[in-house]
């Protein structure tokens, strides 16, 4: 509520972001209206899936753990879709592809494959997407592009991705005020999360969603969320 003077006063709708984790590095971002997936997992996977309607669909990589932009087409959404490098703004969030690259799923000796990196920037707050990122040094273009980071999601399990100890390193260095570590578990080193968190020296137990306002973030540097997959 804002006060205007003489008694009066304005009432508007501060909106929060709901964030669901799905496995791997699938995630599902809702605010207000809008219905973001972030690398959804494809049919041709052998990770578990998930099917719903969403407005945009990013795309870090062309893998199947991560580009089933069909599961997030549902009835009448089909998600503008995002899949490498550029700036784009659909329906009023504001969204950044920068460039780095992994091999995620790639033998030796096989070219590493692009890998989208995505900020996205809605109601005053910041979140980047780190993909399949396999190495602690971004391009310096990429660095450079990268504004000041509320929320980073950032990929732990080794195997194609960060080990957890480069993981944990990137993630401070980029000072958000919440990590959110991913692809661990099936997809990763079984005891990556553990060991990550012992890097952090945290022990925060794992939350079903992350549901968020800017005013929340508030006081907090790098604080570790661990979010349980809903799957």
């Amino acid at each position: 509520m804002l006060y205007l003077g003489k008694g009066l006063f304005f009432c508007y709708n501060i909106r929060t972001m709901v964030i669901t984790y799905l496995g791997a590095d699938f995630f599902k971002v809702q605010f207000g209206d809008i219905t973001i997936a972030v690398n959804p997992i494809s049919k041709e996977s052998k990770l578990a899936q998930a099917r719903f309607g969403a407005d945009i669909a990013l795309v870090s990589a062309n893998h199947p753990d991560l580009d089933g932009v069909d599961l997030v087409s549902h009835g009448d959404k089909k998600p503008f879709v995002i899949s490498g490098p550029g700036e784009y703004e659909i329906q009023g969030v504001f969204i950044k592809g920068l460039p780095s690259t992994t091999t995620y799923g790639q033998s030796k000796g096989i070219a590493q494959l692009i890998n989208s990196i995505y900020t996205v920037s809605l109601e005053n707050m910041n979140l980047c997407f780190l993909g399949v990122l396999d190495s602690e040094k971004l391009p310096a273009e990429t660095v450079e592009e990268l504004d000041e980071i509320d929320v980073l999601f950032v990929p732990i399990g080794g195997d194609g991705v960060l080990a957890p100890a480069a993981a944990y390193k990137l993630a401070v260095s980029l000072e958000p005020k919440i990590i959110i570590p991913t692809h661990y578990g099936d997809v990763g080193a079984k005891d990556a999360l553990k060991a990550f968190l012992k890097e952090a020296g945290e022990s925060p137990k794992a939350e079903e969603k992350l549901t968020l306002k800017k005013k929340d973030l508030e006081g907090k540097e790098a604080d570790i969320i661990v979010l349980a997959r809903s799957l």
